[in-house]
């Protein structure tokens, strides 16, 4: 938004629940209150930080009430549709105007895979395409140019990486490493949680788990002794005012040993870090 020079003035905030996703009810209020002009509603399917999915049914009934586009940011969380476990969170994704997602998260293609889809191609067109007297594109003998839909004018050829994967794959491939990914993310949240001093904090939707070690300072210092000691990386993130380990599944090599292994790690640097010296 910023890119488009909208302006963070322009934007207006809908509260959320405790797991990041908006209350519905009060994205009517703040339609019904705006200025009259163009609106763009974001929804997010899998919140960075607890995975939480907006309800996209019933938002984007509401926004187009008010004549609002209605995008959705599913950078990771969009994998989730293929995956009959998961599929139910993405009810009401084809009522969309335009969605978002990453390839290098879950689909495990190169960074810089990133995909939009547009249910109005004319409307995508006009926004993005851009001309020179040296460029072919939209209206000169019928060719399709990526630059008619993208900033870009050169890029990496990211399709092929794309098209190998789902073709390595399949329906059934992208399904089962949803599925696993997200089954590790409660096996971390159920190790982790039994431990004394160690609490999970978001509910375990999707492959995003957050954890706290009791304080800011002792979650920090758990994080920073976790990455020393190269067993695994996890990160750390603020959600709702504190400071938490934020660990997302999404590795296609990832297994159930690694998790253990992993939690091994996580559970001597809480003692390390809690253990007088």
């Amino acid at each position: 938004l910023r890119f488009l020079g909208l302006g963070t003035a322009n934007l207006e905030p809908v509260s959320t629940d405790d797991q990041g996703a908006i209350r519905v009810a009060d994205l009517e209020s703040v339609l019904a209150m705006r200025p009259h002009g163009p609106t763009i509603v974001c929804l997010q399917s899998g919140n960075v930080n607890s995975g939480a999915c907006d309800d996209l049914a019933t938002a984007a009934a509401i926004a187009h009430d008010h004549g609002a586009w209605v995008h959705v940011d599913g950078a990771f969380g969009l994998w989730a549709a293929a995956n009959p476990a998961t599929r139910p969170l993405m009810n009401g994704i084809e009522m969309l105007d335009s969605w978002a997602v990453d390839g290098h998260k879950w689909l495990n293609v190169p960074h810089d895979s990133g995909y939009v889809f547009c249910a109005h191609p004319v409307a995508h067109a006009a926004a993005m395409a851009h001309s020179a007297a040296y460029l072919t594109g939209q209206g000169q003998g019928g060719l399709r140019s990526p630059g008619d839909f993208v900033m870009e004018s050169s890029r990496r050829a990211r399709g092929f990486a794309t098209w190998a994967a789902l073709r390595e794959l399949g329906r059934t491939g992208v399904a089962d490493l949803v599925e696993r990914c997200c089954a590790l993310a409660r096996r971390f949240a159920h190790q982790l949680g039994a431990i004394d001093g160690v609490m999970v904090v978001n509910d375990v939707v999707l492959n995003q788990v957050l954890v706290s070690f009791g304080d800011d300072r002792r979650t920090d210092l758990v994080v920073e002794h976790v990455q020393r000691s190269g067993e695994c990386w996890m990160g750390a993130t603020t959600w709702h005012g504190q400071r938490l380990m934020r660990i997302s599944v999404s590795n296609a090599t990832t297994t159930e040993a690694d998790v253990d292994r992993s939690v091994i790690a996580i559970r001597n640097a809480h003692r390390a870090v809690t253990t007088p010296s």
